[in-house]
């Protein structure tokens, strides 16, 4: 037999076999050539998919054992197993991709710590960074270039401007710069109950009920006297001071008013214009009207406020295998994102619709996309390349413009941003799996919602972690974390969440925010850029048994 090492050789065997070998090692050589030429994306190499999770494939690399992904801890077990699997009692809100799921962040050779596949030698499909598109297609932007992109498409537009009375305004943006209309106060006016005093003491007076808040201009305060006013009164003319009343000694008898303390001229008096003189700018354009931002406004004169609209959100639940109510059977899981999407979004500041559930229907999708009126559609679930999973298709038909496709983060690479016409709604596609989703709302849609409100960006800002948090070796990984305070002089400082997964809620219910943790990991420590939830400054979260 050609090539064999047995005994019996045929005359010439030893020629061929050098040539047989010779051949081999040519097409070894060329094999490594086009394995090369498709890694650069020079060609389609053998197990690249078309669509897969992103827009073009990357390969797998071998891991570097010094980095804090590769610490052999029970915490990374329990991701191991959390971002791998839809544990019991998980509320998937599945992408169905041909039996894997894309925002696990499962990569084999990085994981056991095998080396890439030798050149020359055929590569699987690399699960962790393959995305949707084709293969010749540039990798997928990191997490912050996402959402550079998704903030500012939101701005795109000139924001429209209406006038909203003062009991509909909350929780709008101001479309203009508040100005006042008057000075504040617009009157000298007493800061306590007491007496308003001319010239030194002691002073004489008359009895009676004094000066009281919305009454009128009283004539000039002669030099010796003195009247009573109460709080808010206008001060009248030639007023020196106001003494407040368990500072003043009143001796009835002979009419007068005495000084228990010094008095210095202009004291509890609230001069004309102390707060502001009108005209002058009260609060910028981009403020986010508060209740108190709305006191301000009733006190300097407004009865109504320009704003920016809310942004208008439709929600489109897809996959047949989601249940509205009851326990989980059959195959069938609860939807999770429905209840929890539209409260989250009205937290950012958009008028949401109630969600519509679509099941897995290409027409019904489409639909859905060409009939909405609303400034941002938010769909759930299939983002990636399964079977039913539609949402490229039919992007695709519709001549959409993919803005943002594949993110380099986990959970929720799959996700993505696209205008469906140069005048139409943004659509951002979420995927399926309940933090995966949350992910990528807080990626593509918040910010892409800030902008269209006129609202400010989140200022970004650091806080101590205090444990080693695993990174993913190449993408940003967004972390569930709760703030703690310092003890015995220490910093605040925040600690990620168990439950982390991408299937998974727990972590995220009882965190106040998410760490953003670069490729590689970080260690006890460092410091890292937090993302705060929008309900996380008035609530006060505790971390229960989730950490």
């Amino acid at each position: 037999m050609t090539g064999s090492d047995g005994p019996h050789r045929e005359p010439g065997s030893d020629v061929r076999a050098a040539g047989s070998a010779s051949e081999r090692a040519r097409e070894e050589e060329e094999r490594a050539v086009e394995q090369a030429l498709a890694l650069v994306g020079g060609s389609s190499g053998p197990g690249r998919s078309d669509r897969s999770g992103g827009s073009g494939e990357r390969p797998s690399r071998s891991r570097d054992p010094r980095a804090p992904w590769d610490s052999r801890d029970e915490d990374l077990n329990a991701r191991r197993s959390n971002d791998s699997h839809t544990g019991p009692g998980s509320t998937p809100h599945a992408d169905r991709s041909s039996g894997s799921d894309p925002c696990d962040g499962r990569d084999s050779d990085l994981r056991d710590g095998r080396a890439a596949p030798a050149p020359g030698r055929e590569q699987p499909p690399h699960p962790d960074r393959a995305f949707p598109g084709d293969p010749g297609k540039t990798p997928p932007p990191s997490w912050d270039r996402a959402r550079a992109v998704a903030a500012r498409a939101g701005r795109g537009g000139a924001p429209a401007t209406i006038r909203l009375p003062l009991d509909r305004a909350l929780g709008h943006v101001l479309a203009e710069a508040l100005g006042a209309l008057t000075d504040l106060p617009s009157f000298d006016t007493s800061a306590m109950d007491g007496w308003a005093v001319a010239g030194p003491g002691p002073w004489a007076f008359e009895a009676g009920a004094g000066l009281l808040a919305g009454r009128g201009p009283a004539a000039a305060l002669p030099d010796g006297t003195a009247v009573r006013i109460a709080t808010g009164a206008r001060v009248p003319p030639e007023t020196t001071a106001v003494i407040r009343s368990e500072h003043a000694h009143v001796d009835e008898a002979r009419g007068l008013l005495h000084a228990r303390r010094s008095v210095v001229t202009g004291q509890d008096i609230r001069p004309r214009g102390q707060e502001c003189r009108s005209g002058e700018q009260l609060v910028p354009a981009g403020t986010v009207v508060t209740p108190a931002v709305l006191g301000l406004a009733a006190a300097a004169g407004y009865d109504a406020l320009p704003v920016v609209p809310r942004p208008r959100v439709d929600i489109l639940v897809l996959g047949d295998e989601l249940l509205n109510a009851g326990l989980p059977h059959d195959g069938l899981i609860r939807d999770a994102l429905g209840p929890m999407l539209g409260p989250w979004l009205r937290a950012l500041g958009a008028e949401v619709s109630g969600p519509r559930r679509l099941g897995d229907d290409a027409g019904a999708l489409r639909s859905a996309l060409t009939s909405s009126d609303a400034d941002l559609i938010v769909t759930t679930g299939g983002t990636a390349a399964g079977p039913v999973d539609h949402v490229h298709p039919v992007l695709d038909a519709l001549g959409a413009e993919l803005l943002v496709d594949g993110v380099a983060v986990r959970p929720g690479h799959p996700m993505l941003l696209a205008r469906l016409s140069p005048d139409g709604p943004y659509l951002v596609g979420l995927p399926g799996n309940p933090l995966a989703a949350v992910s990528g709302l807080l990626t593509l849609a918040e910010p892409l919602l800030a902008g269209i409100a006129g609202r400010p960006a989140q200022d970004p800002y650091r806080a101590l972690v205090h444990a080693e948090v695993h990174g993913h070796p190449h993408d940003t990984r967004l972390v569930p974390v709760v703030h703690r305070p310092g003890r015995a002089g220490g910093r605040d400082h925040v600690a990620p969440l168990r439950y982390n997964g991408p299937a998974m809620l727990r972590g995220i219910a009882a965190a106040d925010g998410l760490a953003v943790v670069p490729p590689g990991g970080v260690r006890s420590g460092t410091e890292v850029e937090i993302l705060d939830l929008p309900w996380a400054p008035a609530t006060p979260w505790t971390e229960g048994c989730f950490t």
